[in-house]
């Protein structure tokens, strides 16, 4: 673990995301990966804000965008909340700088991983509404966060999802297809949390984790995606 990151009264870091939190123990939480605690983590908080961030970004289109019709609205909220995105603002928000991760972890890059920082910037969402229980407060904040990318948003028709992307995108190429193998499943059920790696012919060995194989191939698939479409 970095130990700078444990500075979590930062007032960088509550400047940055628009809020000071009362319960400091709640961005504690929002900031720690699977990786240092099984127990102790970010994932529900991350679930919780994935709902509130798709609440705040429907209702801010409902409202900003009157004459679009429910399919270009659909594609707009998905052009806002993807990872790309929320990689943005967690870039915007310096959160790598204070992401709690194991040594493990921290070596193979996971401060930088796209799919952590943006589960991250769910969890923070999720603990700030916790910690105020004001969704209009919450909201502003939000779109604080989101201002520099509102003012030309570009619908997305990439709805299909990351796996079924890079399947796609090596199917265009005529490249063999990519061969995901689970090979860490910690926890019993329901509670189970899975590690999958991804094997592609002239590209490093990826991994991606989730609450579920389909949600651990889906992560590994969309780093998979950004580094070939940054290569290309």
């Amino acid at each position: 673990m970095i130990k700078a990151q444990s500075k979590l009264n930062d007032e960088r870091l509550a400047n940055r995301i628009g809020y000071q939190f009362t319960q400091t123990d709640l961005l504690k939480l929002a900031l720690t990966h699977r990786s240092v605690s099984h127990k102790q983590n970010y994932e529900r908080l991350e679930f919780l804000g994935d709902s509130l961030l798709g609440m705040i970004i429907a209702n801010y289109l409902y409202n900003a965008y009157p004459s679009e019709n429910e399919g270009r609205l659909t594609r707009m909220r998905a052009t806002l909340v993807r990872q790309e995105a929320l990689g943005k603002i967690a870039n915007d928000l310096k959160l790598s700088q204070h992401l709690i991760l194991s040594t493990g972890e921290l070596k193979s890059g996971g401060h930088h991983r796209e799919s952590i920082l943006a589960d991250t910037v769910e969890a923070i969402i999720g603990a700030i509404y916790i910690d105020c229980t004001d969704m209009k407060r919450l909201e502003a904040i939000v779109l604080k966060w989101y201002e520099p990318y509102l003012d030309h948003i570009e619908p997305t028709d990439q709805l299909k999802d990351p796996k079924s992307r890079l399947q796609e995108y090596l199917q265009a190429r005529k490249k063999p297809l990519p061969v995901y193998e689970v090979v860490d499943i910690q926890g019993d059920a329901p509670n189970q949390h899975f590690k999958v790696e991804c094997q592609i012919e002239g590209l490093p060995l990826m991994s991606g984790e989730g609450s579920s194989r389909r949600f651990a191939e889906q992560s590994v698939a969309a780093d998979i995606l950004k580094l070939v479409e940054q290569q290309s």
